[in-house]
C-alpha cells in the first residue's frame, strides 16, 4: 500500500511524541504502587509491617492520615529525606486530584508519590523512575499506516449530552458526559463512536474492536482528536494506543463501553504490548 511521505511523518511525529510521554521518569510505565486509603492513619514504607507497603523507599516512610472529612496529610519518620512539592518539612497537608486540584507530589529518592481520587475513595499512586516496567520497557509496536483508517466521520451533537458510562479496571463506574457522537462508514457498513472531553480543546475516545484480545489489547484502546468543524470530525486510528493498563496493573484504566465497542477489526494503531505480564 501506497503512504503518501508527509502524512507517513505525520503519524510518526504523532507516535514519538507519545513514546517520549510515555517513557518519561514521571510517565505511566514509572507507575508502581496503587493502594486505597483507610479512614485514620496509614502507615506506609516498604517494610513489610506498614499497612501500605511500597516496592520502593525507605523501610518506614512515614503515616498518611485521611480524616472523616477527607482531609489528607503525611508526617514522615524521623530520619526520613523526603519533600512535598519541593520542600524538606516534617508533616505537610497533602491536597488530591480532585477536579480544579493539582495534587500535591511527595519525592523520595527516584520514586513520587501522589494522593488521588477515584469513585468518591482516596488512594495513593505511586511512581518510581527506575520502575523495571520502565528500565525494562521493550518498546511500541504498531499495525502499518493504513491512510484508510484516517476516518472523516460525521459529527451528530447531543443535546443534552449522553450519559456514558465506562467500567474501569479497579471496578467501579465512571459517567461521563458525550457531547456528541461521530459516525462513520467502512465498506457500507455505519459506526458509531461517543466521546467525552478530557480537555475543551479535544476529544477523548476509549474504544474496543474485533482485534480485542489479539493484535490488540482486549479492554479498548485510546484516541484523542480535534474538536469538530463544520459538522465533521477526523478520526485517525493510526495513532490508536494502548491504555495505560497494557503496561501497569497499577492504573485504574476506563474500558471501552458496549456503544464504542465497534463490530469490525481496526487493523491500525498501536499493537499488544508484548512485555504484558496481565
Amino acid at each position: 500500500m501506497s503512504v503518501n511521505i508527509d502524512y507517513a511523518a505525520a503519524v510518526a511525529k504523532a507516535r514519538a511524541h507519545r513514546l517520549d510521554l510515555l517513557t518519561a521518569p514521571g510517565g505511566w510505565l514509572s507507575l508502581v504502587g496503587f493502594d486505597w486509603l483507610g479512614e485514620g492513619d496509614n502507615r506506609v514504607g516498604r517494610a513489610p509491617d506498614n499497612d501500605i507497603v511500597l516496592q520502593t523507599g525507605p523501610d518506614h516512610l512515614g503515616t498518611i492520615t485521611l480524616t472523616p472529612d477527607g482531609a489528607t496529610s503525611i508526617a514522615f519518620a524521623p530520619g526520613v529525606d523526603a519533600q512535598v512539592d519541593g520542600q524538606r518539612v516534617p508533616r505537610a497537608s497533602l491536597s488530591d486530584d480532585a477536579p480544579g486540584h493539582r495534587p500535591s507530589e511527595v519525592r523520595f529518592g527516584t520514586a513520587q508519590l501522589f494522593v488521588i481520587v477515584r469513585d468518591g475513595r482516596k488512594a495513593i499512586r505511586v511512581k518510581d523512575a527506575e520502575a523495571p516496567t520502565r528500565v525494562g520497557f521493550e518498546g511500541l509496536r504498531y499495525f502499518p499506516v493504513d491512510p484508510s483508517w484516517r476516518v472523516v466521520a460525521e459529527w451528530v451533537p447531543l443535546d443534552p449530552p449522553y450519559a456514558l458510562q465506562l467500567g474501569t479496571v479497579i471496578g467501579t463506574i465512571d459517567t461521563e458526559r458525550a457531547p456528541g457522537k461521530a459516525v462513520f462508514t467502512r465498506e457500507g457498513r455505519t459506526y458509531e463512536l461517543y466521546p467525552y472531553h478530557e480537555t475543551p480543546d479535544a476529544l477523548f475516545f476509549v474504544f474496543g474492536d474485533l482485534t480485542g484480545g489479539k493484535e490488540t489489547y482486549g479492554a479498548g484502546r485510546f484516541l484523542d482528536t480535534g474538536l469538530p468543524e463544520n459538522g465533521q470530525l477526523v478520526l485517525d486510528f493510526n495513532e490508536a494506543r494502548n491504555p495505560p493498563c497494557a503496561f501497569t496493573p497499577y492504573a485504574t484504566c476506563q474500558l471501552a463501553p458496549p456503544e464504542n465497542r465497534l463490530d469490525v477489526r481496526v487493523e491500525a494503531g498501536e499493537l499488544t504490548y508484548r512485555a504484558a505480564a496481565h
